[in-house]
């Protein structure tokens, strides 16, 4: 597909989000009848988001904190696997913007997830559990059953039973496996990639997807590009042409 200019006039120097209306609008046009699903994922320029230790906590700046809680706003549930929950322990709430916080859904095929973690704060929000374990130590969150394979729960099963629970404007948040499962299970509408003024030279990468002999099997989505205060970079890819919709 064709790949609109980087850069506008109006985009060559630092803008505000809020500013730029044209970023949200795929939110508020998603028709009501099926999922809209979106995922963030922040990295350096050398394509990394953590360091060989682990260490991810300064990649991204304030202006890119904020994006990402602005994408929280603007969606009704926000996803993120265990090993995030277990690594992180994310709030995963507005904070940083005006919003409401959208419910809380953590993926955990093997139930390896106890009762504890900050993402269960009562605060009005919902809380929702993706398991295929028998049982869970979990009775906070709403349990979402759903079979696995090899220790996997095929993401578009996870779209649809979020879905059917009423939640139809969905935010992929991590970790980058799951990102990554989402991306090659075709069950995303957008990806928004903030690439941080940082080179790390080694560790953990922004996304590892099953390798292509050929250029001409890449994904070559739709996307412009957003210079963001502080020097971080909003890559809007627009990937519904790849989506593959349920039903």
């Amino acid at each position: 597909m064709r790949i609109e200019p980087i850069l506008t006039e109006a985009q060559r120097t630092p803008v505000e989000l809020p500013l730029l209306s044209e970023v949200f609008a795929p939110f508020r046009e998603a028709p009501s009848d099926r999922p809209f699903v979106v995922a963030q994922i922040g990295q350096s320029l050398d394509g990394r988001i953590a360091t060989v230790s682990g260490d991810s906590r300064d990649i991204s700046g304030p202006a890119a904190l904020d994006h990402l809680h602005r994408l929280r706003a603007h969606v009704d549930a926000v996803v993120v696997g265990a090993g995030t929950i277990a690594a992180d322990d994310p709030q995963l709430t507005v904070r940083r913007v005006e919003g409401l916080n959208p419910a809380r859904v953590a993926i955990d095929p093997r139930g390896r997830l106890d009762a504890r973690g900050r993402w269960l704060h009562e605060d009005g929000a919902r809380c929702l559990l993706v398991s295929a374990a028998p049982r869970t130590a979990n009775a906070r969150a709403e349990l979402v059953s759903l079979a696995a394979r090899e220790g996997v729960i095929a993401p578009a099963a996870i779209v649809e039973a979020l879905f059917a629970r009423g939640l139809r404007r969905i935010l992929i948040e991590g970790g980058a496996r799951t990102i990554a499962a989402f991306v090659e299970a075709r069950c995303l509408d957008r990806l928004h990639a903030l690439v941080a003024p940082v080179i790390i030279g080694s560790g953990r990468a922004a996304l590892e997807l099953a390798p292509i002999e050929r250029l001409n099997a890449a994904l070559r989505p739709r996307t412009r590009a957003y210079v963001l205060e502080g020097g971080d970079v909003l890559f809007d890819c627009d990937l519904s042409a790849y989506r593959q919709y349920l039903g």
